[in-house]
């Protein structure tokens, strides 16, 4: 099954930019994914297993580098990539 997320990360910091951008990155370096950026969000595109994994690992990755933050996340099924 295919899936669409949108996410968006709010870092608790004065220096927000700079944690979004690494999180980006690590997302970028995980395999089977199609990534596309806007100044908003981040749409995360794939199968759902290889999604979810790739969230579950940069999520975590994010919150133990980074501490405090929020995510905001809307999860579709199927491929809605424009």
């Amino acid at each position: 099954m295919q899936l669409s997320v949108e996410i968006s990360k709010y870092p608790l910091a004065n220096d927000y930019k700079g944690p979004i951008q690494a999180f980006i990155e690590q997302l970028a370096q995980q395999p089977g994914l199609h990534i596309i950026t806007n100044t908003m969000s981040t749409q995360i595109f794939g199968d759902y297993d290889e999604v979810m994994q790739a969230l579950q690992h940069c999520m975590r990755w994010s919150m133990q580098t980074y501490g405090k933050l929020v995510f905001v996340c809307k999860f579709i099924p199927g491929d809605l990539r424009p």
